[in-house]
């Protein structure tokens, strides 16, 4: 499962891939007048490194290879952005040709930088409508002022796991779908120990746990953090401060800030058989689709459900929808090969039964809108809990930057001096509007 450890890593590698493009306007230019039906060799790297996750990717280029008897792919992974961005400066024979990125915050970067290629020729040379294939919110987290330079392979989608058995001892009826059942619920299902410290959590919103980055849970109110001019507007958005109050009030009531941190103190690495969902310390907890094969494989000893995260009391009508980011593929500029390259980057995005394949393998959302539909997706319920959200209309991804989501790194920080009281909820307002100008001064110095 080390795909989904780089995720929850994100800061520094942003700050490091900030670093490595810096500079970089103007890349090696390959070539995009290569005859594809020609013998050629590719270079495809990518980050899967598990042993299953490797295996389901070789078995599609497998079969791409079979169907492209001319191209050869030879295949690397467990390649972090850095490393791919350092070969793509440099470019020459040895930088690869295709691929991928666990960051969706990095496309604003590789457009803006043209370090991977505009891929609407390509889609244009091959007649395919994107707008027909993908969903929107994945479409869209794949460009970047108007340039396709990436395109979704397979998806995440975020949701909110629960303690059945938790459920039916506190006489809780069904999962929550707003925030003011979701409070109310926590409360039910908080557990004290006793001398009053919390033994287990309704739920826990505090932002450094886990999954539990504050735009994933952001994304329920549906905010807009940019305005037309490409201004930050966090300050102007009244759903930011409502999402503050809601949190830090679902917090209190099951005991407060330190409290919930003294609990988290207490947990187990997310990837380990220590997780704190799977220990019982937490009632109902944030999470994406991959943590159902896990708490399989560890075989938990409660039943448990999946359902949407609840959303604001005034936005009821939205439930359904949740935060949505994913793997991303392209085409190096430097590459000499780029028409071999897109038949590549096609089979592996494009065509159903790749994708299918690839998702059932590894337990991820199917990026096309074709493979949603599938019926030889995989039929089990969690799982499909997740196409649902994957496939709602309100469902969201944080709009990319020419800064590699570096505006995600301060609204990070900042969240977290807010739930820890050193940003008081009566100074949010100004707090904000000083947020958005440090916003505003980075992606300006990422221009420059």
């Amino acid at each position: 499962m080390a795909r989904w450890r780089i995720r929850t890593c994100v800061s520094a590698a942003l700050a490091a891939s900030a670093l490595l493009l810096s500079g970089c306007a103007n890349p090696s230019t390959g070539s995009d007048t290569d005859d594809p039906t020609k013998p050629v060799t590719l270079k495809f790297w990518h980050g899967w490194s598990a042993p299953g996750e490797v295996k389901a990717i070789n078995a599609n280029i497998a079969r791409f290879e079979k169907l492209h008897p001319n191209i050869k792919v030879v295949s690397t992974g467990n390649v972090g952005d850095e490393t791919i961005n350092q070969a793509l400066r440099a470019g020459g024979s040895k930088a690869p040709d295709v691929v991928t990125s666990f960051t969706t915050n990095n496309v604003g970067q590789y457009c803006s930088s043209d370090m991977w290629v505009d891929l609407d020729p390509f889609f244009k040379k091959s007649g395919i409508d994107k707008a027909k294939v993908f969903p929107k919110t994945l479409l869209d987290y794949t460009q970047y002022q108007g340039v396709q330079c990436a395109v979704p392979l397979l998806a995440d989608a975020f949701g909110m796991y629960y303690n059945k058995d938790a459920f039916k001892a506190a006489g809780i009826a069904r999962p929550p779908r707003t925030m003011s059942e979701l409070k109310a619920d926590a409360v039910k299902l908080t557990v004290k120990n006793k001398d009053g410290s919390i033994k287990r959590a309704g739920f826990m919103p505090n932002y450094q746990l886990y999954q539990n980055a504050p735009d994933r849970m952001f994304a329920q109110w549906g905010p807009q953090y940019f305005d037309a001019k490409g201004k930050a507007r966090l300050a102007d958005e009244s759903k930011t401060e409502d999402f503050f109050s809601t949190m830090k009030s679902v917090a209190d009531a099951q005991g407060g800030y330190a409290a919930m941190e003294r609990l988290r103190q207490t947990f187990g690495d997310e990837y380990s058989n220590g997780n704190a969902f799977l220990n019982g310390k937490l009632a109902m907890h944030l999470d994406g689709e991959w943590r159902g094969l896990m708490l399989d494989d560890e075989k938990a000893k409660f039943d448990w459900g999946v359902a949407p995260l609840p959303v604001p009391d005034d936005q009821a009508d939205t439930y359904g929808r949740g935060y949505l980011t994913g793997t991303v593929a392209g085409i190096a500029h430097s590459s000499m090969h780029q028409n071999a390259a897109w038949e590549l980057v096609k089979f592996l995005t494009v065509d159903t039964d790749s994708v299918v394949s690839f998702a059932n393998a590894i337990h991820n959302v199917p990026s096309t809108n074709e493979a949603l539909r599938s019926p030889k997706l995989d039929q089990d319920p969690a799982f499909q809990e997740f196409l649902k959200i994957a496939q709602n209309p309100h469902s969201q991804a944080v709009p990319p930057s020419n800064n590699g989501g570096q505006y995600i790194n301060s609204f990070g920080d900042f969240s977290q001096s807010v739930e820890s009281g050193r940003t008081p909820l009566k100074d949010l307002h100004g707090a904000l509007k000083e947020l958005d100008d440090q916003i505003d001064a980075d992606n300006v110095q990422s221009e420059n």
